[in-house]
């Protein structure tokens, strides 16, 4: 398993902490999320930024730069786990393909630094965030800044990856409530 971190001694975040990275796919801008979380549950905000892809050449350079941006990211933040959104079926194939691509890069990246991998469906993000699956993209960055004590305007992307990150850090409150042990417990 993955390192604990110290918070800094805070009653507010008692030690271990688990770092998790959550990760919006796409092929457009991809959204990183990074949150500290302790055995209840109860997290912090790291770190969240929207990887942007538009300026490559190709379609081919920005599944590198997933890969590359990623990679460095996994290094320099260190996390212990790692949740990423399931793709969904998009109206347009051409679309759900590229969309399907970005995550395997993103995948890449994870699996290659041997890290657990947790995957979420959008419905259950949003259910877990804002309480309903149909949730909108305005209702999952008003409670990802009140859950993680935001303030200011966050991008869509970067939002969406800390409400993966939420939703793995709630899962596995839960699952350590009912006394499950983590190692049993593998969603795929």
């Amino acid at each position: 398993m993955g390192q604990q971190r110290s918070s800094g001694a805070s009653p507010e975040f008692p030690e271990p902490m688990t770092r998790i990275l959550g990760i919006d796919p796409g092929s457009q801008r991809t959204g990183i999320g990074i949150i500290d979380v302790d055995a209840t549950g109860k997290a912090r905000h790291v770190h969240h930024a929207a990887l942007q892809l538009l300026d490559n050449e190709t379609f081919h350079l920005r599944l590198k730069q997933i890969f590359d941006e990623l990679d460095t990211l996994i290094q320099l933040w260190k996390p212990d786990e790692v949740a990423i959104e399931k793709v969904f079926m998009a109206r347009n194939p051409d679309s759900a393909l590229k969309l399907g691509q970005a995550r395997g890069a993103a995948i890449c990246a994870v699996v290659t630094r041997g890290l657990v991998l947790t995957e979420y469906a959008a419905k259950e993000i949003k259910l877990a965030v804002v309480g309903s699956g149909g949730a909108e993209k305005t209702q999952i960055q008003h409670m990802v800044r009140v859950l993680l004590g935001l303030t200011g305007k966050l991008q869509a992307d970067a939002a969406d990856a800390l409400a993966i990150a939420l939703t793995h850090a709630h899962a596995r409150a839960t699952i350590a409530r009912i006394g499950i042990p983590h190692s049993a417990w593998r969603r795929r």
